[in-house]
């Protein structure tokens, strides 16, 4: 790879411990109830279209979960919703006839749960104009020119960061006991697509990983796709065949997980706490906790008030949570090393894209811009790199890294 100090860089998506740009901070997050107060029941219907069902028992059912305790939290409120829930819609035009069928229903509001629906959304917005349309992990809403478009994400990266000091302490331990030498400390990642919000990911991980384990190595394996739980099992399967001591994931399926325990690896999971289908393998996982956004979009429409058109909070903001440590697998001291870590990302003091921690080339990163590869939908230019890091949804909820960090050999594309 040539040496760089600039890198130009395609969006995606991820987000941030503080609000994008000049969001409120986390506990300034808007509450519509507190400027009108609810005095009477409202009914209010909401689509959901979904890219699977809650099977998956990961993306989808993650959905469903944020679904559930926003409608009970709604509920205490004043606040009924009447959900219209279409499930395994494809990233087709599929897509573009389910935003028709539930605007023709009468949704007022309308989420849309998965990255490639937010083209086939956009099609439709136009047509219906009072009606607000939701594009969750998407980039291009906010900044499109229509008042009724949003984008919603929370900073994963935070997450992932910490998964990836639980899944580092496990290899640090094995190392320490002999159990692998400090090369073997290897980790497999099955990665949907090679693009920002997967990239940003899976490096927000590794530097989680080698934060506590310098040693550790890592091979991603991309499939192609957000949910193929054949592919995503194969890939696992190989990347142990490989070597890795450890698998990880950024797909939508408990596969992985299985599959790791099956070749006697261990795991970290996404979008669920994935221990109950493999307790020998998998530590701990991360994912998003769209209940608060759901209250807030809601609330805000049943009300009849205007909501963030690019949403972006994160851990200390409860939109970003970890699933149970698995304190039966998990290395010794580990609950306490996440406490930390938990704190220094809520004081500033930890950067997880501290440029100080990774390399490019062989060389420090200087300078990277947030970027759109057409130069939509984003600030023109913006410098990323200052104050020592790289500022990931900072100027939008959509991740902007998408550099190849050394340390980290990919195996495959898939974009």
């Amino acid at each position: 790879m040539k040496k760089l100090l600039a890198i130009l860089l395609s969006v995606v998506m991820v987000l941030s411990l503080v609000a994008c740009g000049s969001k409120e901070t986390p506990s300034d997050t808007p509450d519509p109830s507190t400027d009108n107060p609810t005095t009477e029941t409202k009914t209010i219907k909401v689509g959901l279209i979904c890219i699977g069902d809650e099977n998956d028992q990961g993306y989808t059912y993650n959905f469903i979960r944020g679904k559930e305790a926003a409608t009970e939290a709604l509920a205490a409120k004043g606040i009924n919703v009447e959900w219209v829930v279409k499930y395994n819609i494809g990233e087709d035009s599929t897509c573009e006839d389910a935003n028709i069928e539930l605007a023709e229903e009468g949704c007022e509001l309308i989420f849309n749960n998965s990255y490639g629906f937010e083209p086939f959304m956009l099609k439709v917005a136009p047509d219906y104009p009072e009606i607000q349309f939701v594009g969750c992990t998407n980039q291009g809403s906010w900044n499109d020119g229509l008042d009724n478009t949003h984008n919603a994400f929370a900073s994963i990266y935070e997450g992932r960061y910490l998964a990836g000091v639980a899944a580092g302490m496990k290899l640090q331990q094995l190392i320490d006991e002999g159990t692998i030498t400090a090369e073997e400390a290897v980790i497999g990642y099955v990665g949907a697509f090679s693009f920002a919000e997967v990239i940003s990911g899976m490096t927000s991980y590794f530097l989680g990983a080698r934060s506590v384990c310098p040693s550790v190595t890592m091979k991603v394996q991309f499939v192609g796709s957000w949910s193929d739980a054949t592919e995503e099992s194969n890939a696992a399967s190989a990347l142990c065949d490989l070597g890795c001591k450890l698998i990880s994931q950024h797909s939508d399926n408990t596969t992985p997980a299985t599959m790791a325990q099956s070749k006697g690896a261990f795991h970290t999971g996404y979008n669920n706490d994935m221990t109950g289908v493999a307790p020998e393998a998998s530590i701990i996982g991360c994912r998003i906790d769209w209940t608060n956004y759901f209250v807030y979009a809601i609330e805000s429409v049943a009300n009849g008030q205007e909501f963030d058109q690019d949403y972006c909070y994160g851990y200390a903001h409860g939109d970003v949570v970890l699933t149970e440590l698995n304190e039966a697998i998990a290395a010794p001291g580990t609950a306490e090393k996440l406490a930390e870590v938990e704190a220094g990302l809520a004081d500033g003091s930890i950067k997880v894209f501290d440029t100080s921690t990774f390399t490019v080339g062989g060389e420090t990163l200087t300078s990277a811009f947030a970027l759109d590869t057409d130069g939509d939908f984003t600030p023109d230019s913006e410098e990323a790199v200052f104050d020592g890091a790289f500022h990931e949804s900072y100027f939008q909820s959509a991740p902007y890294f998408a550099i190849q960090i050394d340390g980290i050999e990919w195996l495959n594309s898939a974009f």
